[in-house]
């Protein structure tokens, strides 16, 4: 697998990114790879809409420099900021056992392993996809586009304590539902850095046997 740092981008640029390496990976050019990223304030929606669990006008958004992008990804409405890991995986899940259930299984246990390092206790909330610290806070948010049995998009992993950002949002169009991060449940300040060293290891070994080979195409 390839796991690539591409720093702090450009939603849209990373979209564009997103989109090049899946097609490569279709036409098995290139291995699996996972782009690891933070973004500027973006709130971006999903397939299952998320306009109806925004909090701001255009013009706010345009004021605070808030980009709004509509997605590909399944799911409703979330936002990424500095300070919250991405990942975004391109990989082939045909014939990986267990489908796409099991892939989004995967995700979920390379993050909680990550927050676990921290000293974070996080689980699984049934028929919610992504990561929680009990059944109303959400440290990490999930959702994947699939095209020929390849995935794009991903998770988002809050790391810093400032998560404000989700103040402008019913989270995940979820009623109840409250950000939080692994600072604010670790008591003190973590980085990006230190996260994303941690993520790279967990996320390799939750996905080290699960490569089809590049040439078997959907």
């Amino acid at each position: 697998m390839n796991i690539i740092d591409l720093g702090i981008i450009d939603y849209k640029e990373a979209e564009t990114l997103q989109l090049e390496r899946l097609q490569a990976v279709i036409e098995g050019s290139e291995d699996n790879t996972l782009f690891l990223l933070e973004h500027p304030k973006v709130i971006t929606c999903g397939k299952q809409g998320g306009g109806e669990n925004l909090h701001a006008s255009d013009q706010f958004l345009a004021e605070q420099g808030i980009t709004l992008a509509q997605t590909a990804r399944g799911g409703n409405i979330t936002c990424h900021f500095p300070g919250q890991l991405v990942g975004y995986p391109i990989w082939r899940v045909e014939k990986r056992p267990g489908g796409m259930k099991k892939f989004f299984h995967d995700m979920e246990e390379a993050v909680i392993n990550t927050c676990a390092h921290f000293g974070v206790e996080t689980t699984r909330c049934k028929g919610r996809p992504g990561v929680w610290v009990d059944e109303h806070r959400k440290i990490c948010s999930m959702g994947i586009g699939v095209r020929k049995w390849v995935t794009y998009h991903g998770l988002a992993l809050n790391v810093g304590s400032d998560v404000s950002l989700f103040n402008l949002i019913t989270l995940c169009g979820i009623q109840g539902a409250v950000p939080t991060s692994l600072s604010m449940e670790a008591g003190h300040e973590i980085t990006v850095k230190e996260v994303k060293h941690v993520f790279r290891q967990e996320f390799a070994k939750a996905f080290a046997h699960s490569a089809v080979a590049a040439h078997q195409t959907a």
